[in-house]
């Protein structure tokens, strides 16, 4: 650090640009490929008619967060021109080109593409509700003013990304010590890899672990998210301490996180909340110049790149406050502009895997029927398959299949799910791995829970399964059109 210029910090600032705008690649493409059949004019939950419903009152309007769409009518053509315009600055950003410009004009594409998704996300209910997508939106912001490679990093920009991943490990490890007993007695992960939401290819190994190697995951995470995150700011005293060994310490802490968070993205598939932390931990990663930058800070940017400093200090109040208060809120934005938000994430495991399995038949008679299973792209079905990694792409409907059974009742989208699978809908069907009648509508359909669990590795070798299910009961009867 060197006052407004974080001069060891230009290679933090090559991952962090990069990093971030290829996240922002992968989201506007996983938009492309789902908003339409999921939130489109004819979708699930289609947003058209939650606009309608925020027009119809200055009060709804204003519980909506801020969207292209509330001053452009949506359509889903409009959708597709958006979506494509991220993808494209996102490449451009990923090469590295408007990096070679002013900083005002790199901070001009991540501006557009956090606006951009912020428009999707603020319509996209609950198939946007997820914490990675307010932590995206943070992220691309704050990319904006790290500004471009013929000048180092301000420091102050460089602070806010340690500030953003202090709450997004203390955030998490606050909320599961004050969660679910399981951990507490850390007996967490002795669940976790198997009842998670999508599990990857290395997850039923990961659960087969002993139970004292479960242990001590539960107490390396406690470690990383609640005593590691205070060591982001150590280089901070470089400011007055002359010497390596600040710098050393933020690299060992930013280290750390970026090593926990590989090894959840080696046994699950979390889209990209891990993903966009590991890249957020190299901003704690300097690297010693040995000559300062031929130009430094132009006074225009040290204006703005303060202003943006300022604007976090009165902003993150609330969130620092929530960090402690005995009430803790996870994943909550405390301003429409889902700046400075609170981060957390599976203050309780689930303790047993319940699936709802959608199945459909051409029999006239559902009583005597043949059902045959429609499989999904990500979530388990098949008892044979191996869960595949597709992370940090982001399934969306398989994820809110996951949901499903936590619930009291099944949620409104569902049924619209199960509606379009009677009409056998193309871009409903091609959300989906396979569909058992090739693109011909079933009599019925219907919905069976299961019980799922990993196989032993006995029965890996003697059966060749992956898992083993058990039925539970008829979570909808079977249903036709006629």
């Amino acid at each position: 650090m060197d006052g407004f210029a974080a001069v060891d910090y230009n290679f933090a600032r090559e991952v962090l640009q990069r990093g971030i705008a290829a996240l922002y690649l992968v989201a506007f493409v996983s938009s492309l490929n789902q908003f339409r059949p999921l939130l489109g004019e004819r979708g699930l939950l289609p947003a058209p008619d939650l606009l309608a419903w925020a027009s119809a009152s200055r009060a709804r309007g204003r519980m909506l967060r801020p969207t292209l769409f509330a001053r452009i009518r949506y359509t889903d053509r409009r959708l597709v021109v958006l979506c494509w315009v991220g993808i494209v600055i996102g490449a451009l950003l990923v090469v590295g080109i408007p990096q070679f410009a002013p900083p005002w004009v790199p901070m001009v594409c991540f501006l557009l593409l956090w606006f951009g998704y912020m428009s999707i996300t603020s319509i996209g209910q609950t198939f946007y509700g997820f914490g990675w997508e307010m932590l995206l939106l943070e992220a691309g912001f704050l990319a904006a003013f790290l500004g471009s490679r013929d000048q180092p990093p301000p420091t102050v920009v460089i602070v806010l990304f340690w500030w953003l991943l202090f709450r997004l490990e203390f955030g998490a490890g606050m909320i599961k010590i004050r969660g679910g007993r399981e951990w507490r007695d850390l007996t967490a992960l002795t669940f976790h890899h198997e009842t998670q939401p999508m599990p990857g290819p290395l997850s039923r190994q990961a659960h087969l672990m002993p139970r004292w190697f479960h242990k001590g995951e539960v107490l390396g995470n406690h470690f990383a998210q609640l005593v590691v995150p205070f060591f982001l700011f150590a280089p901070l005293l470089g400011l007055w301490i002359d010497g390596p060994a600040p710098a050393i310490i933020g690299a060992v802490a930013g280290g750390i996180v970026l090593a926990t968070q590989l090894w959840l993205v080696a046994t699950g598939n979390f889209a990209w909340l891990n993903w966009a932390t590991i890249v957020i931990a190299f901003s704690a990663i300097g690297v010693p110049q040995a000559a300062t930058p031929a130009s430094g800070l132009p006074n225009y940017w040290l204006v703005i790149t303060s202003a943006v400093g300022i604007l976090y200090v009165v902003i993150s109040w609330p969130a620092l406050r929530n960090l402690f208060a005995r009430r803790q809120l996870m994943n909550a934005s405390f301003n429409r502009w889902q700046l400075a938000n609170a981060y957390g994430a599976f203050g309780t495991v689930t303790k047993e895997r319940i699936e709802i399995v959608v199945e459909g038949t051409t029999d006239e008679d559902p009583d005597a029927a043949t059902w045959r299973e429609y499989e999904f792209k990500g979530k388990p079905g098949d008892v044979r398959r191996v869960p595949r990694q597709f992370a940090p792409y982001h399934l969306r409907l398989d994820w809110l299949m996951w949901f499903l059974p936590l619930g009291r009742s099944l949620d409104e989208w569902f049924t619209t799910f199960l509606a379009r699978l009677l009409q056998a809908d193309a871009p409903t069907l091609a959300l989906l791995r396979s569909d058992p009648f090739e693109g011909r509508p079933p009599r019925w359909v219907r919905a069976v829970s299961y019980r799922y669990r990993f196989a032993t590795r006995e029965e890996r070798r003697r059966d060749g399964v992956v898992w083993v299910r058990d039925p539970r009961r008829v979570v909808v009867p079977a249903s036709g059109l006629r």
